[in-house]
């Protein structure tokens, strides 16, 4: 059997779960290579990147610019002609219309990470180009890949990809190490001993920060710790009532084991991995019910799937701040339910068989 040879492509590697994810394909599976752009304006780079080998795309990056995205097609052509690999596999919007777009005799494999349907940065008529776009390449594409059932299913309700093959591949998550929670909020100068919730993405708008600021004014008795960066941090941090610690980014071993519960308040979300480690260190997780967290947080046992509004958040989160059995049953829980459903041995052994399918 010949050596199988995968190119991965990504517009960036930013601070995040989707860089992990890709980074373990890239180093577990052989003869492997990764093909990626740089951060954009206030973005850092995931810390895996140090140490991965990857080649750099100089004009590839998240925003949509017509002559540098035609220049970074330009500079991954030119690669691929170099590696001459077997499937290219593509993963994002950015990335996947250019490197889909690329001739060659390869394979095409793409993976949805989530989708932009309810990211109101997009406007309806751009959400409808993407739509348009997404369809057409779908026709290019050997295998779609999505990491939910759910938005894979959102996706061809939308006409993606309605009569092509598609598999469902939740991310392999490593379970974090974890630090005594009275060091791990004095490393991140956090200065108490009362229960605390954990907020960790990047501020910009489909994270809906905002919506953390709501509940944490309607719930001013309790402690509320926000990790991560992004467009929108300033506006948070001017904005954050005063139960509210703007940490900027934080290592999420020692952030997960600072706090006592984690929370989302995206607006959209893919399969979100800080989710899945909050549970691996046996947190439970409030959610609003958006992509495919549903199928991170199961509903009343790991923890609780919400409307996208406050009101549901507030009711989730004082079941929690005001019950100790049922926020460490529910972290029990969560941490045995995301051993099981987010091994990264499956996730690494269904990518290798469906590459052994070309």
């Amino acid at each position: 059997m010949s050596t199988i040879k995968v190119l991965h492509i990504i517009a960036r590697m930013n601070v995040g779960g989707t860089a992990k994810y890709l980074a373990d394909l890239v180093e577990s599976i052989p003869d492997s290579a990764l093909a990626t752009g740089f951060v954009q304006g206030s973005e850092i780079e995931d810390p895996v990147m140090t140490n991965l080998a990857s080649y750099r795309i100089t004009h590839l990056g998240r925003k949509i610019a017509p002559l540098q995205d035609f220049k970074s097609w330009i500079e991954l052509s030119r690669l691929v002609r170099e590696l001459k690999p077997k499937i290219v596999h593509t993963h994002t919007f950015k990335a996947g219309i250019i490197g889909r777009l690329v001739r060659g005799n390869h394979k095409r494999v793409h993976t949805f990470h989530g989708h932009l349907f309810d990211d109101q940065t997009f406007s309806n008529l751009e959400k409808w180009a993407i739509t348009c776009a997404e369809r057409f390449l779908a026709g290019r594409t050997d295998i779609l890949i999505s990491v939910g059932k759910k938005v894979g299913m959102e996706l061809r309700v939308a006409g993606i990809g309605r009569n092509a093959k598609w598999r469902s591949i939740p991310p392999g998550v490593n379970k974090l190490s974890k630090i005594e929670k009275k060091e791990a909020r004095s490393f991140l100068k956090i200065n108490t001993d009362e229960f605390l919730v954990g907020w960790m993405a990047r501020m910009t708008g489909v994270k809906n920060p905002f919506l953390l600021l709501e509940v944490a004014q309607r719930m001013p008795e309790v402690k509320f710790v926000m990790a991560g960066g992004g467009d929108l941090l300033e506006k948070v941090r001017t904005n954050a009532p005063a139960n509210v610690s703007l940490i900027g980014w934080a290592d999420a071993s020692i952030f997960w084991s600072a706090v006592n519960c984690a929370i989302s308040t995206s607006d959209n979300e893919g399969m979100p991995i800080a989710l899945i480690e909050a549970q691996l260190a046996s947190l439970p997780v409030i959610a609003t019910d958006v992509g495919s967290s549903s199928e991170v947080i199961e509903d009343g046992i790991t923890g609780f799937i919400t409307e996208r509004e406050v009101d549901s958040l507030v009711i989730g989160l004082r079941k929690l701040v005001t019950n100790d059995d049922l926020l460490n049953e529910m972290g029990k829980s969560a941490s045995v339910t995301a051993l099981r459903k987010f091994n990264p041995e499956n996730m690494i052994s269904e990518h290798k068989q469906i590459y052994s399918e070309f």
